[in-house]
């Protein structure tokens, strides 16, 4: 006889999901808030992106165009594209999902990297497959260890480069290369959400490689572009793989006037450039003036930096000395590095104030 639940139960792999926990976002009673925490844009959003929100607002009793269309245009001009190769959805943790419901089921496997964005578990027991962590070399992904974790049971490879939250990468050589190592029927999903951060000559979006191959999908977001809000991101890929998620995507999966802001901020390259070119000032400003015997600072190619002190203990100090003055950074427990925190880039008067709080716990401090 068959014992019947007394309740509706998950599929199998939900309940071992550990949720995703967000950055703190409070402060002392009366001080001013300042957030570090998020990776968001710290000069604001285009204000081609804002008009364009402005303007949707007066027509928010219509449902929004169903494939993203204007946006893919839009994405297609910009990055020499074809916009019919390009699925938008609600952030770029839709397409995750999307991608992981599409190509992965119970008794399946993903490998990703030990220290990569922790939305790759989540989706991964989401559809009932195994993750595979592969510890990585000095916080930066291994390509020999993660071709070495591959097993006949593989069916995805995540990797985000730039990383989230250690800042480092590959270079294309090496990301071709483990491309080169994988099975054609392993899907390689390629997480560039901080490609408009990158200043290294030897990295590569990955555009190139979508196109020389079957298996490779680019996943890109706008929520480090000032747009954060509308929770926009978008893939390009293989037409056999953009066939697949549209066929259970949702038809409106991305907002009126989140299409309307993104396809605006996409074509704002000035304002695009000008978010980088901070990001570089302030990032090795910031680098440099950390960086010491007490504090290790990985080099970063992200909008934020990953401070590492000498213990949890002192990394947990160092994080109630920033909050007390309104300055709140990100925790990295979750990622289980319990003596990092993750600081995103923010204006001059955020970064100086950092340092200066951080000279206590081992900071040279800059000379300029």
């Amino acid at each position: 006889m068959i014992d019947t639940p007394k309740r509706p139960v998950p599929q199998p792999g939900i309940l071992k999901i550990a949720p995703y926990v967000p950055g703190r976002s409070d402060t002392p009673h009366g001080v001013k808030l300042v957030k570090l925490s998020a990776n968001e844009s710290p000069l604001g959003a285009s204000p081609k992106a804002i008009a364009a929100v402005r303007e949707a607002a007066g027509r928010i009793e219509i449902y929004p165009e169903g494939s993203s269309r204007e946006l893919r245009t839009a994405l297609g001009e910009v990055h020499g594209l074809a916009p019919e190769r390009i699925v938008c959805g609600f952030g770029s943790d839709d397409i995750l999902h999307l991608l992981a419901q599409v190509y992965l089921g119970e008794g399946d496997e993903a490998v990703m990297s030990q220290y990569g964005f922790n939305v790759y578990p989540i989706i991964t027991r989401g559809a009932s497959a195994e993750i595979i962590m592969v510890p990585e070399k000095d916080y930066r992904a291994d390509v020999d260890a993660l071709l070495a974790a591959v097993t006949p049971r593989t069916r995805m490879l995540f990797l985000a480069n730039p990383n989230n939250p250690t800042g480092t990468y590959l270079p294309a050589a090496e990301v071709e290369r483990l491309q080169r190592g994988l099975r054609p029927d392993i899907l390689f999903v390629l997480d560039s959400a901080y490609a408009e951060y990158v200043t290294a000559e030897d990295y590569s979006v990955g555009i190139d490689l979508v196109n020389a191959s079957d298996n490779v999908v680019m996943v890109r977001t706008f929520s480090k572009m000032g747009i954060a809000g509308e929770r926009v991101g978008w893939m390009y890929g293989p037409d056999h793989v953009v066939d697949a998620v549209n066929r259970i995507r949702g038809p409106f999966n991305v907002s009126l006037s989140g299409q309307a802001a993104a396809a605006a901020a996409a074509r704002d390259i000035e304002f695009t450039a000008r978010l980088r070119e901070h990001n570089a000032r302030w990032r090795s400003w910031l680098t440099e003036a950390l960086a010491s015997n007490a504090i290790r600072v990985p080099p970063s190619q992200g909008n934020f930096i990953l401070a590492l002190f000498e213990d949890a203990a002192t990394s947990k100090a160092a994080f109630a000395a920033l909050r007390d003055k309104g300055l709140l950074v990100r925790e990295m427990h979750g990622y289980g590095i319990p003596e990092g925190l993750r600081i995103s880039i923010g204006l001059e008067e955020h970064m100086r104030a950092v340092v200066e709080i951080l000279k206590a716990f081992g900071a040279p401090g800059a000379s300029n």
